[in-house]
């Protein structure tokens, strides 16, 4: 049975084999006298198409040309590929015109970005499963919405109680603002939110000053700041997968634009492979 860890392994070990079969033709062009530029531009090029091919084939249901776990596998280790020949292709140095400085700056930023969502689609969706069952997030805010009234219903509650005003005051000071929309909290990837545990800590704290109805009622509260926790936790977590491919998608398409004049430039003004 393959599992995830052999892929990985089998995955990263056809990389290094590429890479360094890549470095080795590089070598033999080198001592040939040939340009190397031209070459390692051409393979980058192909390696830059199919990595653009993931983003469509996650958008096409028919045909079912692989698992989708597939394709990601792939992306991420021709991503990585692509990487060791884009350094051969600028020859480890930095660029000097302004247009190349652009290329250059462009595919950096590509890179950087597709590690950074390696990093969120490996970890984020765990931490959601940690955190409550499956919301769709464009349901949250109606969620939120739903708690809120809930809350105010216990509020409104408590003051009919010896018409004490203490949790419809604390509600009105604090918790308002707290409850009336979605928090992004997704960018707390290293840290823990303690808002809603600084507030039940400050619901507790006000027991003394209530009677047993108002005690029950803040418990309920305390309830719905949880769920509201969650709620906020899910909002921002697949904010940041969704906002990160807003990033990274239009990065795709633009550097590879540009390249695709790059190389009409390049072959205009250097004739093709020396």
């Amino acid at each position: 049975m393959i599992t995830f860890k052999n892929r990985r392994r089998w995955g990263l070990t056809i990389s290094v084999i590429l890479g360094v079969a890549f470095a080795v033709m590089m070598l033999a062009y080198s001592v040939m006298l040939r340009n190397t530029a031209f070459l390692s531009g051409w393979v980058l090029f192909t390696l830059m198409i199919l990595l653009t091919l993931y983003n469509a084939r996650k958008k096409l249901t028919y045909p079912p040309l692989f698992k989708s776990a597939s394709w990601m596998q792939f992306h991420i280790y021709a991503g990585l590929l692509s990487f060791v020949v884009f350094f051969f292709h600028t020859g480890w140095r930095l660029p000097t015109g302004s247009f190349e400085s652009i290329l250059y700056v462009m595919f950096i930023l590509l890179a950087g970005s597709g590690f950074i969502g390696l990093y969120l689609t490996r970890t984020i969706p765990k931490s959601l499963a940690d955190r409550g069952s499956e919301v769709i997030f464009e349901r949250i805010p109606r969620f939120v919405r739903e708690l809120r009234e809930q809350a105010e219903a216990l509020v409104v509650e408590s003051v009919g109680f010896n018409d004490s005003t203490i949790l419809s005051d604390y509600y009105s000071e604090k918790l308002a603002d707290y409850m009336a929309r979605p928090r992004r909290i997704g960018l707390h990837l290293f840290w823990v939110d303690r808002t809603r545990k600084d507030f039940q800590h400050e619901l507790r704290a006000l027991h003394r000053y209530m009677n047993d109805e108002e005690r029950s009622v803040a418990e309920k509260l305390s309830d719905v700041l949880v769920l509201k926790d969650d709620l906020d936790f899910h909002y921002g977590r697949q904010g940041l997968l969704k906002g990160w491919l807003f990033l990274h998608v239009p990065l795709t398409y633009g550097l590879l634009i540009f390249a695709m004049a790059h190389m009409v430039l390049v072959h205009a003004f250097y004739g093709g492979l020396a």
